[in-house]
């Protein structure tokens, strides 16, 4: 401690690469917190727009869950008959999430590019999961009309100037219709 204090205190001019190496130091940190954000960003993004698909899925149906309202508060089903069938519309969520995140389907996968032509991210893999609420039952919020999707997400990571391995997550999102009177 005693030797990096002279150093310091020294006007000969020994501590400029101490000065330098704290510098490029703190430049590293600081880069390697941003790609850390950059990536939270784009993950944080694609949910949030997986999340507006799914949503206006489950809002597409709810001139059929109003049929089973007036016949005991019950899910998706219309009147056939005298019986009632399930009636689930699955929409396009993949042109919704293109056309909130701008991606083009290249290779199997859904992508997002710069203006450059470097790929930004990627997905595919999706998945919708449609919970009908039960016929008649009643006022219950668990037993609501139900949408849960996933879809793989691939970010590629660069740490000074360097590819490294994507980041590869699942993105899970999920959205619910109760009619409310």
């Amino acid at each position: 401690m005693e030797k990096l204090k002279h150093i310091l205190k020294n006007k000969s001019g020994s501590g400029f690469p101490f000065i330098i190496a704290v510098t490029l130091s703190l430049v590293i940190i600081f880069t390697g917190i941003s790609e850390y954000f950059r990536l939270m960003i784009v993950a944080q993004g694609v949910r949030d727009a997986m999340q507006a698909a799914v949503i206006s899925t489950v809002v597409e149906n709810y001139d059929d869950v109003y049929h089973g309202v007036r016949e005991g508060y019950s899910g998706a089903y219309q009147p056939i008959a005298e019986d009632f069938e399930e009636s689930l519309d699955y929409g396009d969520i993949y042109d919704r999430l293109g056309n909130v995140l701008g991606l083009s389907y290249r290779g199997g996968y859904h992508e997002k590019r710069t203006s450059d032509g470097k790929l930004e991210f990627k997905v595919w893999n999706l998945k919708v999961d449609i919970r009908n609420a039960p016929f008649a039952s009643g006022d219950q919020a668990a037993a609501r009309f139900e949408a849960d999707s996933t879809i793989m997400l691939e970010v590629p990571v660069s740490f000074g100037g360097k590819l490294l391995p994507p980041m590869r997550i699942k993105v899970k999102t999920s959205g619910g219709y109760i009619p409310r009177f």
